[in-house]
């Protein structure tokens, strides 16, 4: 008859012999098993777990696989750029026509499109951009805008741990000075707008000067959004170019009898046509809102009322960048308003 300790020593070797025919199949050796074991089990003695430690080693073992597979879980660039633009299909156009151009520039970058978007940093990134938009200052921080949003939306949706564009720069863009128009150019424009060909053109003409609009603003205006009654301009956020609903005063409203009430179809050749006839062949962009910002601050001196009706959230830009008073007197403001 076996005696009990000889029992025992043939059950532990069954249950070795069990383990290791388990472990080879993982790989694993026994020592390095048994040390994970140990420190799962020692973990859980220090949080108060004193029993059921093949249990709660289990469930230690489950949830750190959801934790790895949470950490681990992406998609390429390529599709993560894509679905962020899909995730924006209510955006205008002309935004949706940025997006998608930017990200097009970068997926020519090669090798790029593949590359999982958890595995990229801030230094890929950084030379993603430099490759991408590297001749262009201006275009470099639009390019990074687009990046970032592609990361922030990958981080929602849990493809990334973070946003490493976030760490890369901002470069600096020198911005030429915009002159504004003299009188004797914003009546060649109005001239040039009496003509036949062109006269479907004078109210658009009429909201780009004596109201500041953007040119992609008019062209998105409804006849709803003019009051005349009122004598006043609603841009609506979604005809607004920052997404920002706005009322501007119908300036010089006397000038617009007789005017046909339209935005015409087609706008931006119209637009560029205008201009041509009125011998204005180098334009600046947005110098008309230049030009409304600089004689209004010239002539009525309310940088608040400026900035309400321009949009702007702060006065800042009013100083840094639109108000160019240096070109204008007062007495030209006053002729420019309608004023002697």
């Amino acid at each position: 008859m076996k005696s009990k300790k000889t029992k025992e020593n043939i059950m532990i070797g069954c249950e070795e012999l069990a383990a290791l025919t388990l472990l080879k199949k993982s790989g694993v050796g026994l020592v390095e098993a048994a040390q994970v074991a140990y420190s799962v089990i020692a973990r859980l003695r220090q949080k108060g777990r004193s029993a059921h430690y093949e249990i709660a080693c289990v469930e230690v073992v489950e949830e750190g696989i959801k934790v790895i597979e949470t950490r681990e879980k992406t998609v390429p660039f390529a599709e993560a750029a894509r679905l962020s633009i899909e995730a924006r299909a209510g955006r205008r156009p002309t935004t949706l026509r940025d997006l998608r151009h930017f990200t097009s520039r970068m997926l020519r970058v090669e090798g790029v499109g593949e590359r999982p978007l958890r595995a990229m940093g801030v230094d890929e990134c950084r030379n993603l951009l430099q490759k991408s938009f590297g001749s262009s200052a201006h275009s470099y921080r639009k390019g990074r805008a687009v990046l970032h949003s592609i990361f922030a939306y990958g981080k929602r949706r849990g493809w990334c741990a973070g946003n490493p564009v976030d760490d890369i720069e901002t470069p600096s863009v020198s911005e030429n000075e915009i002159v504004p128009l003299t009188l004797q150019q914003i009546r060649k424009l109005e001239d040039a707008a009496t003509k036949t060909e062109h006269a479907d053109m004078r109210l658009s003409l009429h909201l780009l000067t004596y109201c500041g609009l953007r040119p992609a603003e008019v062209a998105r205006l409804s006849p709803q959004d003019i009051r005349w009654k009122e004598g006043e301009v609603v841009v609506r956020p979604v005809v607004s170019k920052t997404g920002g609903g706005r009322v501007v005063p119908l300036y010089c409203k006397g000038k617009l009898r007789g005017v046909r009430r339209i935005i015409p179809r087609n706008w931006t050749v119209r637009w560029k046509k205008l201009r041509r006839a009125a011998g204005l062949r180098t334009w600046q962009a947005d110098v008309l809102r230049h030009t409304f910002a600089t004689y209004h601050a010239t002539y009525f001196r309310n940088l608040p009322e400026l900035q309400l009706e321009m949009g702007h959230s702060s006065p800042n830009l009013l100083r840094t960048r639109y108000v160019n008073a240096m070109h204008v007197t007062r007495h030209e403001a006053s002729a420019f308003f309608g004023v002697r």
